[in-house]
């Protein structure tokens, strides 16, 4: 299973890094914090794959931290995991109330909670179990390492396909620059902004060569969306 982007909101330093440690083992890349105010604002710059949260954290609780996560349109779709040692059945209910997907009661083991996260992020994000995306008239197998448009394969370099790929994950969604830097480059690259901008006209030439929509949206002062729909 290909890595995903993962944000863990914990205050117990010691649980924070064996479950880090588990996740990174497993390919996932991992931002961390401990305050609640601070993982809204990370969640809402780069918004990740999923998010383990704790329920208990000091300050901003993590119950009220899931309820803010739900409102804000860059992360009402993003998973939640909440971590807790509130393992009576109300409790559970609240949690998934408020809008967490899943809740893993502490103590847990460090397998279980992986398998955890394997499992949500499979039910979401389609391509790490080898599904094939489809949105529109384009279809992407990312096994096979192919795209096709109306049927017809479209050649594309490795980034492209990459960004193509994110685009299918998450249709209709707008991003910005940085958060495809982040999402297809990587956290640690050193790349421009614009080069961003680059790879979308390559991305856009090559599935639009045959006629169509062009399905990439760009919005103004936002970013790009990947959205038929607009048109």
């Amino acid at each position: 299973m290909a890595g995903a982007q993962l944000l863990l909101v914990e205050d117990d330093a010691a649980l924070a890094e064996l479950v880090g440690w588990h996740l990174t083992r497993e390919g996932h890349r991992v931002a961390r914090t401990a305050d609640g105010e601070e993982a809204l604002l990370m969640a809402r710059e780069t918004p990740p794959d999923l998010i383990l949260l704790d329920w208990m954290i000091e300050g901003l609780s993590g119950l009220e931290v899931c309820r803010r996560l739900r409102r804000m349109p860059e992360t009402a779709n993003v998973p939640v995991i909440m971590l807790t040692a509130r393992g009576e059945e109300e409790d559970r209910i609240r949690g998934l109330e408020t809008g967490a997907d899943d809740y893993v009661t502490k103590p847990f083991s460090p397998r279980e909670l992986v398998a955890r996260v394997g499992a949500v992020l499979r039910r979401v994000r389609p391509a790490l179990a080898g599904a094939r995306l489809a949105h529109g008239d384009i279809e992407l197998d990312p096994v096979g390492h192919r795209v096709r448009r109306n049927g017809e394969a479209i050649p594309l370099g490795p980034t492209e396909f990459r960004l193509m790929r994110h685009f299918l994950e998450h249709p209709g969604r707008v991003f910005s620059r940085g958060q495809l830097l982040d999402s297809v480059w990587g956290r640690d690259s050193d790349i421009e902004l614009r080069t961003v901008d680059v790879h979308i006209r390559r991305l856009r030439k090559a599935i639009n060569e045959r006629g169509g929509a062009d399905p990439i949206r760009t919005v103004r002062s936002a970013g790009y969306a990947l959205d038929f729909d607009a048109h």
